[in-house]
């Protein structure tokens, strides 16, 4: 299916809200703006290209982004203005995004300016994109950045302790799912897909994952009873500002459509938009999740596209884990603590995974070591903690 990677964005001077740690003192401490490092392009970037003292998009890309490095909180934070010296032509756009981490390590979305981030923030991270309209992206039509630098403000950070000892639920949503292929492309976050690949697209950049990494992962369920859990590396299908899972008041685009209902879906059975998406095409499926071939035929044995219950688990709260199966492949998820226990599931490379509790079982050698342990991460459903790399405080089930 057709469907474009990320959107145009917008923006130059944006401020950016971010909320404190439960524990922040009475009087928050002053934390000193920091100036964005535009050279450092790695791996983790894609697009983009840096020389003269000044970041642009690549020979022919027309959208990228720098992943900036983290940084470490001194205090409560509750907003954080990104001051951008820069040009961008008519048709092309420059957008810092923030997102923040909390006790638990656990990345919150990535969130434009003036929205406000998940409570308990003790480290920040932006990364700058860049869009353009030009003829085959090049270069010298597109953006350019000089300089971004990165302004704290603790001012409010009084107001948001409250609501740090609040308890986050995460959301789960049955909504139609598609099958990707596209292999040999490159995704939203710059991985070539592989055959039988174990990673999913949703049509929003807030929940994208940077390259090799599951900072953002969904648990996706068929009816027939199994689950994966895979990263979200690509953006897509349909549209590219459609977060369905956020309520309407922080929903970026669609905000008369309701909590979980992706806009293609409602185009598709309702009309809504007139039947088409946000590129004004006519929406010939509900989709509201893509799946890679691995998650589709493997993880989660469908035959053709089909209904599916998707929990966003960045959106929870609770013990976080990492899958590290040291390029072997995908986890197995097992029915019971024990390599030789039915597998009801595959837990992809990367995957977050959200820790229920933990139980002895059969010892497992993996690169995590070797140990007994089992984590459970759904009812039913348990991954050998010698394959799960930074769970602490797990209790016992």
């Amino acid at each position: 299916m057709p469907r474009p990677r990320l959107a145009p964005l917008v923006a130059a001077t944006l401020l950016t809200a971010l909320a404190v740690p439960a524990r922040a003192l009475a009087e928050p401490a002053p934390v000193e703006p920091w100036t964005a490092d535009l050279t450092a392009v790695d791996g983790d970037d894609v697009g983009v290209a840096a020389g003269g003292g000044v970041l642009r998009l690549a020979p022919g890309a027309r959208e990228g982004y720098l992943l900036l490095a983290p940084r470490e909180l001194a205090g409560p934070v509750a907003a954080v203005a990104a001051e951008v010296d820069g040009s961008a032509p008519e048709g092309s756009a420059v957008q810092v995004d923030v997102r923040v981490a909390a006790g638990d390590g656990a990345w919150g979305e990535w969130l434009p300016a003036g929205a406000a981030l998940p409570p308990g923030a003790r480290t920040a991270q932006a990364r700058v994109a860049l869009t353009t309209g030009g003829a085959g992206g090049a270069a010298t039509t597109g953006p350019e950045v000089r300089s971004v630098r990165l302004v704290p403000d603790t001012t409010a950070a009084r107001a948001a302790q409250d609501d740090a000892r609040g308890v986050v639920n995460g959301t789960t949503y049955r909504v139609f799912a598609t099958r990707e292929g596209l292999v040999g492309g490159t995704t939203a976050n710059g991985h070539v897909i592989t055959e039988r690949d174990h990673f999913v697209a949703l049509p929003s950049r807030r929940g994208l994952s940077p390259k090799g990494t599951g900072s953002y992962t969904v648990q996706v369920c068929a009816d027939n009873g199994r689950c994966e859990w895979a990263p979200v590396w690509d953006v897509g299908p349909w549209n590219t500002k459609d977060d369905y899972w956020n309520p309407p008041a922080t929903r970026e685009s669609w905000k008369d459509l309701p909590q979980g209902t992706p806009q293609a879906q409602a185009a598709y059975l309702n009309g809504y938009n007139g039947g088409k998406d946000q590129f004004d095409r006519r929406v010939v499926n509900p989709a509201g999740v893509d799946l890679a071939d691995g998650v589709f035929w493997d993880g989660l044995k469908l035959s053709d596209n089909d209904w599916v219950t998707v929990s966003y688990l960045w959106t929870a709260s609770g013990l976080t884990g990492y899958v590290r199966t040291g390029g072997d492949g995908p986890l197995n998820v097992r029915g019971a603590a024990s390599a030789t226990a039915p597998q009801v599931g595959i837990a992809a490379d990367y995957a977050q995974v959200r820790v229920l509790c933990q139980l002895r079982g059969q010892s497992v050698t993996g690169p995590e070591g070797t140990s007994n342990l089992w984590y459970r991460i759904a009812t039913g459903k348990y991954v050998a903690k010698a394959y799960v790399t930074g769970v602490v405080g797990a209790k016992l089930c």
